[in-house]
């Protein structure tokens, strides 16, 4: 049997042997230089993606996620993303993306606010947000601590960080027609405006910072008035009249300007948040400002319509200080009422032998005074409104009187009546001797005169009548002459009735 045997080995052909390896494939390349692609541009976004923050607005009107971009000095630094209501759906959240870099100048004085057109009487502004659409703006700063939420602003700053200038502090009674925005001047030149207003903590003050411009904040010194420049200074004087403002814009709006007292050499320059009192007029920055205040009791007899709170307290034509209280007082055991008025002086005004009394120095001068006969009166101040003032004078006929330094809690000051009150006094007491002459007594003798004329007409009797006759008709004509002198002063002298002027 013939079996078929394998053909015998050709060592010419050789022998293919595999090698197993960890070698990579064309198939593997590409997907992994795609993974590295992708790894590298996302790390590119992620590291170029800017921080997310939030601002809180009261009203989201003009704002648009996805929309809306977030702008300093023109330029884009972030969008909107999202809009949302808080919890209590009264406030609105806006949460915003800005651009890589601008986390150093997210800190808690970063302020942020939305830029809409703006329409006033003094500046028409962001007028191309009516075509492009409100946006918001930011005022970057660098220094305070890191936060990513912020409270936005419900108007614009008036002053930006990167303004050169200084702030400073004005105290008042009353803002007036002042408020944020209104303008600050100096020798009618626009140096600054006001930033803030806000009342003090006991509601007595009111409290107005405003910022100057560099280099104009150079001028404010430390002896610097600032006073209320609103509306229009109308004066009358010796030279004629006068009318003053500092410009159009004040008249609606109101203003500050400020200036050292030409009395006054130019002193150091201010300090920033220097505070300064703001004066009602420019007249009054010429008033000297007194530490030194005392409180003295009055009591003025009649009615004291016209005088208030404010009026000024005049020695010899100079104020010298001011009323501060007119109340009304009730006292049972004498069933009367009356009406202390509580005056504030400022004593410095007064220098003696030159230097300014104090303690007991000055009530020995002031009780000496007193004795010559310093009184205060009420005198009428303005005749058209009626309003009254207080005036310390001597009066040499005065009433003797002392001062009450113990009995109340401020010393009592002796007073006198007004003027029209002893004019009042001159006509009731001719009144009163008009009431005392009989009258019907005289014409009763009188007819039984004329009765017992024919009878007596030579006859003693007749003539002691005719002298008792003509010694009456004297009398009353001496009192009708009294009476006819004060109606033809008062006619030629009406002002004496509302003056009080004798």
């Amino acid at each position: 049997m013939n079996e078929s045997a394998s053909p015998p080995p050709n060592p010419e052909l050789s022998v293919a042997v595999v090698e197993q390896g960890n070698r990579l494939t064309v198939v593997w390349i590409i997907p992994l230089v795609a993974l590295l692609i992708g790894g590298w541009l996302a790390y590119k976004t992620i590291s170029e993606q800017g921080p997310t923050i939030t601002i809180t607005f009261k009203t989201a009107e003009g704002l648009q996620a996805g929309k809306t971009k977030i702008k300093y000095k023109s330029v884009e630094l972030g969008q909107v993303k999202t809009i949302t209501l808080n919890k209590d759906l009264s406030q609105v959240m806006v949460s915003a993306e800005l651009t890589s870099g601008t986390e150093k100048y997210l800190t808690n004085q970063t302020r942020f606010w939305v830029v809409r057109a703006h329409v006033a009487a003094d500046q028409v502004s962001d007028i191309g947000t009516l075509f492009s659409g409100a946006y918001i703006g930011i005022d970057p700063v660098s220094t305070g601590k890191p936060t990513r939420s912020f409270v936005g602003l419900e108007r614009p700053p008036a002053v930006t960080a990167d303004t050169a200038g200084r702030h400073f502090v004005l105290q008042a009674k009353s803002l007036g027609s002042l408020h944020v925005g209104s303008p600050v001047f100096f020798r009618k030149i626009k140096v600054g405006q006001v930033v803030e207003e806000f009342l003090s903590e006991d509601g007595e003050t009111a409290t107005i910072q405003v910022f100057i411009r560099a280099p104009h904040d150079q001028k404010v010194l430390e002896n610097s008035r600032f006073w209320n420049a609103g509306g229009i200074d109308f004066t009358i004087d010796a030279s004629g009249i006068k009318v003053n403002t500092e410009s159009i814009v004040t008249l609606m709006l109101g203003g500050i300007s400020f200036d050292i007292p030409p009395t006054e050499q130019r002193g150091k320059i201010a300090d920033e948040n220097q505070i300064f009192m703001l004066y009602e007029s420019r007249d009054n920055i010429n008033e000297k400002v007194f530490q030194k205040r005392t409180r003295w009791l009055v009591y003025f007899g009649g009615s004291v319509r016209g005088l208030k709170s404010g009026a000024p307290v005049e020695f010899l034509g100079l104020k010298i200080g001011k009323v501060v209280d007119v109340r009304m007082e009730y006292q049972p055991g004498e069933r009367e009422f009356h009406i202390p008025v509580i005056l504030e002086i400022e004593p410095e005004r007064i220098i003696t032998g030159g230097n300014i009394p104090h303690g007991d120095q000055r009530r020995k001068l002031m009780n000496e005074m007193v004795r010559r006969g310093l009184r205060a009166q009420l005198k009428s101040g303005n005749i058209l409104t009626g309003q009254l003032f207080v005036e310390i004078a001597i009066h040499p006929q005065a009433t003797p009187a002392e001062i009450d330094w113990e009995s109340h809690d401020y010393p009592a000051f002796p007073t006198i009546p007004q003027p029209l009150e002893g004019i009042t006094n001159s006509v009731a007491e001719i009144l009163t001797r008009l009431q005392k002459i009989p009258f019907e007594q005289i014409g009763q003798d009188l007819g039984a005169t004329a009765r017992g004329a024919k009878q007596l007409v030579h006859s003693d009797e007749l003539r002691a009548s005719i002298r008792a006759l003509e010694a009456t008709l004297h009398e009353t004509q001496q009192t009708m002459r009294s009476i006819h002198q004060m109606a033809d002063y008062l006619e030629r002298h009406p002002e004496a009735l509302l003056k009080g002027k004798q």
